[in-house]
């Protein structure tokens, strides 16, 4: 009979925690909303940063044939599994007052995070930009050959067929940047109104006991999460649908034409 009381009651405090939450958001200059910020910046930073580098990086390692590709390959992807404890743990030694950069004093601040966030994920893009290259890369390169264009065309050519993979590329690195903690923890210490993003609070508020503001919170993520990525792909499908609307049209124009 208890446990049929306290799931309700249980249930019903997470619905008032969600909704605390949620008006602390939109209520500017609360913590929950600097949080929210901040969290936002640190995934875009990292994302585009990331994208910046490993997209070229993918490119050259998927398009080009050279010794030792299939090494690079390999350490590729193990550093896409490279575990983000293991990945802060660097960074943090390289931040450290006894490390090469501790003269610059990033340690516990926004750019530290963001280091680490790019350790982490330019891997998994350069990996992932690699395999969606090297897929489409040998029928650009055979049209290319046959209509006579330079090897710049080409390579612009091949960039703009893999645009799709890339775009999903670097939603998957954004979803990787906005839902980490391990390596964010050790290098930001979860300073407030500093180095506390969502997931951190999250865990902050898992460790002090408050398990249904902790759901509220991690809520509030994924509904931040659906937002950036809903607008990024409304962008995307408005992008693509003149070309796409341009080839139905050209080709139903084509079977009508053969069949008269």
């Amino acid at each position: 009979m208890r446990r049929g009381v306290r799931a309700p009651c249980r249930a019903f405090s997470v619905m008032d925690e969600l909704v605390q939450a949620f008006s602390l958001v939109l209520t500017p200059g609360s913590e929950l909303s600097q949080i929210v910020l901040l969290t936002l910046q640190m995934s875009v930073f990292s994302t585009v940063i990331s994208t910046a580098i490993g997209v070229p990086l993918g490119v050259c390692v998927g398009l080009y044939r050279f010794r030792g590709k299939r090494l690079v390959m390999r350490i590729l992807n193990t550093l896409m599994g490279l575990p983000p404890v293991l990945a802060g743990l660097i960074v943090f030694f390289i931040l450290s007052r006894s490390g090469p950069l501790g003269s610059l004093r990033l340690l516990y601040t926004l750019p530290a995070m963001v280091i680490a966030q790019v350790v982490l994920i330019t891997p998994i893009v350069c990996g992932l930009s690699a395999t969606a290259i090297s897929g489409v890369a040998p029928l650009v390169h055979e049209t290319a050959h046959g209509m006579g264009l330079t090897r710049r065309r080409e390579l612009l050519c091949l960039l703009y067929e893999c645009r799709s993979q890339l775009l999903s590329i670097m939603f998957v690195a954004f979803g990787r940047s906005i839902g980490e903690v391990g390596a964010v923890m050790l290098v930001g210490g979860n300073v407030q109104y500093k180095t506390r993003v969502m997931t951190t609070a999250i865990m902050l508020e898992t460790n002090m006991g408050h398990f249904e503001y902790a759901v509220a919170l991690g809520i509030v993520l994924l509904v931040v999460s659906f937002i950036v990525n809903s607008v990024a792909l409304t962008l995307q499908e408005r992008t693509a649908a003149p070309e796409a609307q341009g080839a139905w049209s050209s080709s139903r124009g084509g079977k009508l034409g053969g069949g008269k």
